[in-house]
């Protein structure tokens, strides 16, 4: 459908829902759920509007041009209208795209040592660092929840919550594989070694938006245990929760408690389940529209890191950068993620038109 059709339906269904709300004998349940569409089309249709008036008088001034008295002052009409319009266009274009429900979520980010051994572990410690550091930079709260370390250091295993303004809007394109080319530290030869991280991103969820029944439950406690098997904490405190109907498992020693670890793992469990249906729809639309930005996909490789050149590629957008301390440290980061976000909403912007 031309985007000229879309507008109009836009702002067609925007007068129907005025029409409709001033009816009297509205069902309160119905009330309220067309007040909220009504409320979410508003901005879109007064953009639409504004966009309709510039390009009318766009139209207004060049016709002005064939009058040789109205000449100059039509010229400085449409220099000013000109550059307005894209700008407008750009913003309607925006607002019309599909929103994703869990886009201003707080997140959890997990992390997993893959091929490799102990320099895929130092390689996910290095990108669990430079998430910490992103989520300074941007402002975020990053609030470790789990951490399986290494004798050198490395991270095996490392949940973190990320909580913020639109955290999942733009962690969301960090899903998937990442690999690492470099010298190992336990490489005597000076051979380069190719290794490989696991990187998750998933929505936080509420009590509210999961129902998870208890009977479907089965909750292990056990005493946690440090690095090497030392025993850490004498105490019952550990807790191993397994979702029966999924087979997923959540373990969770971080804390003394073991009600806060039983939190901690029902946070994270929630949030797994939610992503499973999401991961579920969104591949269904993936194959649709052959998008793979933001589909989070952890089985497909995202982004190389090679220390001996310097660089960091992304795959899915063909993008390259030879920064790759910036990149590490957190602060050239939204180079790539502002890359992902563009190339999906060019995605989602065609499929709309299209349809």
């Amino acid at each position: 459908m031309p985007l000229t059709e879309t507008l109009a339906r836009v702002l067609a269904r925007h007068d129907e829902l005025r029409d409709t709300l001033s009816q009297p004998g509205l069902a309160a349940q119905q009330f309220t759920k067309l007040s909220k569409e009504y409320s979410d089309l508003t901005p879109v249709s007064e953009a639409i509007a504004e966009l309709t008036n510039a390009q009318k008088e766009l139209a207004e001034a060049e016709a002005m041009l064939a009058d040789p008295e109205m000449q100059a002052e039509a010229k400085q009409e449409i220099e000013k209208l000109k550059p307005k319009i894209p700008a407008l266009e750009k913003q309607v274009q925006r607002m019309l795209l599909p929103k994703d429900a869990a886009d201003e979520r707080n997140a959890i980010l997990e992390i997993r040592a893959g091929t490799g051994g102990d320099e895929a572990a130092l390689f996910g410690a290095v990108l669990f660092e430079m998430y910490r550091k992103y989520a300074a930079i941007r402002g975020w709260r990053f609030e470790v929840m789990e951490l399986s370390e290494n004798d050198l250091g490395g991270v095996k295993e490392g949940i973190a919550t990320i909580s913020g303004k639109g955290v999942f809007a733009r962690m969301k394109f960090e899903s998937g594989v990442q690999r690492v080319q470099r010298v190992p530290q336990t490489e005597a030869s000076g051979r380069v070694h190719t290794s490989t991280a696991t990187v998750a991103v998933l929505p936080e969820m509420e009590d509210v938006d999961i129902n998870i029944d208890e009977k479907d439950l089965k909750i292990d406690v056990y005493g946690a245990s440090g690095a090497g098997g030392q025993h850490v904490n004498k105490t019952e405190s550990a807790v191993r929760i397994t979702h029966l109907p999924t087979g997923i498992v959540v373990a969770m020693q971080a804390e003394r408690s073991q009600i806060k670890n039983r939190s901690k793992a029902m946070k994270i469990l929630r949030a797994r389940m939610y992503e499973r249906e999401r991961s579920a729809i969104a591949s269904a639309h993936a194959a649709e529209r052959k998008s793979q930005v933001g589909t989070g996909d952890r089985s497909e490789r995202i982004r190389t890191y090679n220390f001996p050149q310097g660089r960091v590629s992304d795959h899915r957008i063909e993008m390259t950068l030879y920064k790759i301390d910036d990149v590490l440290n957190g602060t050239a980061l939204d180079e790539f993620i502002d890359a992902l976000i563009t190339k999906d909403e060019a995605e989602k912007l065609a499929e709309l038109t299209a349809n």
